[in-house]
């Protein structure tokens, strides 16, 4: 008299089982293509407030520390200051200085950069990074 068999390991696949992996593949990978676009959107947008901030504090440093008058180039020194590190892509930015209206003894920058759809320099989603920034006016 023989024993019955004992199998250990994956069990037996019926027939009908073949290609589910495949399918269940196929049918999730676009919903996985949506999250990395998503992502990659949400990237550019926080990449692109970054790049206003910096453009912004560099900007307002340059304003504050230039001797010019303002009709006499501290302004066109403040837009270059706030452009110089901005990539190519972005360089349609709207760079803004001037004296604080409310504090005379401040300077303020404001940048206002478009917010690509995903790609730089590509169309823009609508919506521009809108960041201002003040500093003491230096003597």
């Amino acid at each position: 008299m023989s024993s019955p068999e004992i199998r250990v390991g994956a069990p037996a696949r019926s027939a009908d089982d073949r290609g589910q992996t495949s399918i269940e593949f196929a049918g999730t990978f676009p919903l996985m293509l949506l999250v990395l676009v998503v992502l990659w959107q949400c990237a550019l947008i926080g990449y692109t407030f970054s790049l206003a901030g910096n453009a912004a504090d560099k900007a307002v440093r340059e304003a504050a520390v230039t001797d010019y008058n303002w009709w006499d180039g501290r302004d066109r020194m403040c837009e270059i200051a706030g452009r110089e590190d901005l990539p190519e892509q972005w360089r349609d930015a709207r760079i803004d200085c001037g004296l604080d209206p409310d504090n005379k003894d401040m300077v303020e920058a404001e940048v206002e950069l478009p917010i690509p759809l995903l790609f730089p320099g590509g169309p823009s989603i609508g919506f521009d990074a809108e960041l201002t920034s003040a500093a003491a006016r230096e003597n």
